[in-house]
């Protein structure tokens, strides 16, 4: 057993928040492209005016409940409403692509709640709060590096196949800080995000995850409206590497302790 290094419980734990506050925060502003997403449910464009701020106030309320009090229930709830949200993106016509990409905003308190422990069917453990110091074994610990090492990969692979594709928004993005050919860009940058990805699953180096942190960091940084927003919003994708980052260490150690137990 080993205890949980508390920066990898607060990274996931922020990282979460961070993401349902940036994509509470569209609810308020009323982002036209979630009409789309609404209308995947039948509700039309005039109740889904409506309803985006009340969905945007509930998503920031469940962020902020993170940062002072999280549960395992909150965790599984924005583990699943994340994944529906970036599932509404291919089921309103855009690229499949798009869900992949956003693998963060439900990685990141999905893999929480796993280092948290699932509390089977106690309803008290689901509401009570989790405790940062928490003892983990090393099944659990596998798991949740796993988890980590598939969730950056399928982050950084569905922004590689985005790139690939030449999304506009991408080209935009490339066109706005001065490149002259955004097509070209984008396919040397999915082409250098497919292999970073391909690095992280096969076997993760904490000096590349640092690189790539960095460049996820600073890649977020260029959307042409509401920078702020998008980039808070995209905090469970830095989260998930930095806390894949810091987890390999204690990954190390149980299995050096594991070799001179037997």
């Amino acid at each position: 057993m080993l205890v949980l290094d508390k920066k990898i419980h607060y990274t996931l734990r922020f990282a979460a928040a961070m993401c349902f506050i940036g994509h509470g925060a569209f609810g308020i502003i009323t982002k036209k492209i979630w009409l789309n997403y609404f209308a995947v449910f039948g509700i039309s464009h005039n109740m889904g005016y409506h309803l985006m701020p009340i969905v945007g106030i509930l998503d920031i309320l469940m962020g902020i409940s993170l940062i002072f009090y999280p549960t395992r229930a909150i965790l599984l709830w924005l583990a699943v409403w994340g994944f529906i949200t970036a599932l509404c993106r291919p089921l309103s016509g855009e690229h499949f692509a798009e869900v992949i990409e956003r693998a963060g905003n439900y990685g990141a308190p999905l893999t929480l709640l796993i280092l948290s422990g699932f509390a089977g069917k106690k309803i008290k453990a689901w509401v009570a709060g989790i405790n940062p110091d928490t003892l983990i074994n090393e099944k659990t610990l596998a798991a949740a590096t796993t988890c980590l090492r598939i969730i950056v990969f399928l982050l950084l692979t569905g922004h590689s196949w985005l790139n690939l594709v030449e999304k506009k928004g991408l080209l935009d993005q490339y066109a706005s800080i001065g490149f002259s050919n955004p097509a070209q860009v984008a396919h040397i940058a999915g082409i250098f995000e497919i292999l970073a990805a391909s690095s992280v699953l096969i076997r993760p180096i904490r000096s590349v995850l640092i690189a790539l942190l960095v460049w996820k960091m600073g890649t977020e940084l260029f959307y042409p409206h509401w920078e702020a927003f998008e980039w808070i919003e995209r905090g469970g994708s830095y989260g998930t590497i930095l806390a894949l980052w810091f987890i390999l260490p204690q990954v190390s150690i149980l299995k050096r302790n594991s070799l001179q137990t037997t």
